[in-house]
């Protein structure tokens, strides 16, 4: 009688159905009522007694492996029947060619990654702006050139309604809305009326930042650059801030960086000064923390701004700015390896 069990046991370990109604019929076969297990155990009162112990484990073990077997045929058959169903026939037999990030994204995406370690947070504002948080609100004052219409893009409707020329409106959002400390990063695209060539376009990006608490210095923000800068074109990168002129922060600096080419030995990217140009900077002006009712006698703070294509250009080496928005799947593939 044992024997036949385990013929049992065997048989039902190497059965296979391509089908329900197979694994159906071999349910019926062996669990039914008039199956093979039930006939088994109405044969248990005529099993010795010595042998009612093997007899059972061997019966219990016939019955487990009939259920694990039926379980897992039908895990089977369903995973086969969602991977028929989530095929779709209409799509071509080619290997479907894997996009990539945008090289202006790559390296916006960077620049915010590397400012997040040290605590700045992101915020955004609209890019349809008033005059209040592009220009008066930065202390940009009426005669200045960037208020023209031949700087500005103006919405014909409403003198007062623009598109916004910099990032910096967004922190006249932030400062009308936050209060000090105050550490954010505002990335977002910008316009101005500017010819389209290989150096210039009327829609660019830019990343600013705005750091404002008590006791922030001028060493504060060099030493913040200068971390940026080795994050971003490597650990021997040196800097260099020269004065420069902005509405809405005094003192401020252009920051150039050791040409990643040539390594500070001069070449042609960088004019053969071994400096490229990068970003502008400086403290915030005082009558700028006033206007957005921040105390300026308890509050200082800095602020800096770069062109993400800018960045891109020197990363990548690219000399047109036209390629990032001609969509040119030539330029884009080469983008590939990038994160």
């Amino acid at each position: 009688m044992l024997e036949e069990i385990k013929k049992l046991i065997k048989e039902a370990e190497q059965f296979s159905a391509k089908n329900i109604e197979e694994i159906e019929k071999f349910r019926i076969n062996f669990l039914g009522k008039k199956g093979e297990i039930t006939k088994l155990f109405s044969e248990f009162k005529n099993v010795p007694v010595e042998q009612k112990k093997d007899f059972g484990q061997t019966i219990n073990k016939l019955k487990n492996t009939v259920i694990e077997k039926i379980t897992s045929l039908k895990n089977s058959l369903e995973d086969t029947q969602q991977q028929q169903n989530s095929l779709d026939l209409s799509m071509s037999g080619d290997t479907t060619e894997l996009g990539t990030r945008h090289p202006i994204s790559i390296v916006r995406n960077e620049i915010v990654d590397i400012f997040s370690r040290i605590g700045f947070v992101v915020s955004e504002g609209p890019e349809i702006e008033d005059d209040w948080h592009v220009f008066s609100g930065l202390n940009f004052p009426e005669e200045h050139p960037a208020r023209d219409m031949q700087d500005t893009f103006f919405i014909e409707k409403d003198p007062d309604i623009l598109l916004r020329t910099h990032t910096s409106s967004v922190q006249v959002h932030v400062m009308e809305t936050q209060k000090p400390p105050i550490r954010s990063l505002f990335p977002g695209r910008v316009f101005r009326n500017e010819a389209i060539s290989a150096r210039a376009h009327c829609i660019f990006h830019q990343v600013e930042g705005l750091y404002i608490d008590e006791n922030v210095s001028f060493t504060d923000l060099k030493q913040t650059l200068l971390y940026f800068a080795r994050e971003m074109f490597g650990k021997e990168t040196k800097i260099r801030l020269r004065p420069s002129y902005f509405p809405f922060t005094e003192p401020s600096a252009e920051m150039d960086v050791t040409c990643k080419i040539c390594g500070g030995k001069g070449c042609n990217v960088c004019k053969h000064t071994g400096w490229l140009e990068v970003l502008g900077c400086g403290m915030v002006d005082p009558n700028v923390l006033e206007s957005n009712n921040i105390d300026s006698k308890k509050y200082t703070g800095f602020a800096f701004g770069m062109g993400v294509e800018r960045l891109a250009m020197l990363k990548y080496q690219v000399n047109d700015l036209r390629l990032y928005f001609e969509n040119d799947v030539r330029f884009l593939r080469q983008f590939k390896a990038a994160y």
